[in-house]
């Protein structure tokens, strides 16, 4: 599946919480219903990340994981 993605945000290289931090301030720059890509290479993401997604009502679309990155695409939730 190729997702388009609106917007990507590189948080690699940084660790909890900043890459969270970070993709607040970014999601509230988008439209509702964009696509967001989030690069990490912090572990803890993997927890951090869904719980964001849940608790403010965006979408996890898919995550993936693979050589040291996690990678997520996110769907900022309707305005």
């Amino acid at each position: 599946m190729t997702l388009t993605v609106d917007a990507t945000l590189d948080a690699s290289g940084l660790n909890c919480p900043e890459p969270v931090m970070m993709l607040h301030n970014k999601v509230r720059d988008l439209a509702g219903g964009s696509l967001l890509k989030v690069i990490a290479t912090d572990p803890s993401t993997q927890r951090d990340i869904p719980k964001f997604c849940m608790f403010l009502g965006h979408e996890l679309v898919q995550q993936e994981e693979g050589g040291g990155k996690y990678l997520y695409w996110i769907r900022k939730k309707a305005e």
